[in-house]
């Protein structure tokens, strides 16, 4: 197992981008905020591209920094929340939100 340092050095860490006063997007929080870029009001995905269950951590720090908002709950699966882009996260993504933006 590689330390951090080791990934660091070797750039595997490199995609922790700093953002102004929010902290920093891990890895995981990127490629799940990056998935609501292709889907219709930048709806967020329950299960990564491996069909594996994103990690209701990932999710929660995503909605905590106001990259993310909830945006309904599941009646059939009251505990997985289903989020959308917010404007902050099509931002901290290096995109410019839609017109269309629900945020706003």
């Amino acid at each position: 197992m590689r330390t951090k340092q080791a990934l660091r050095s070797s750039g595997a860490l490199s995609l922790k981008t700093p953002l102004s006063g929010a902290g920093f997007m891990t890895p995981a929080q990127r490629r799940y905020l990056a998935r609501g870029l292709k889907q219709p009001g930048g709806k967020l995905p329950l299960f990564d591209e491996h069909g594996q269950e994103i990690s209701p951590r990932t999710i929660e720090a995503c909605v905590a920094h106001g990259w993310a908002k909830a945006w309904s709950r599941n009646p059939v699966k009251p505990g997985w929340l289903v989020c959308r882009l917010t404007d902050q996260g099509y931002r901290a993504l290096g995109k410019n939100p839609p017109r269309h933006s629900l945020d706003g």
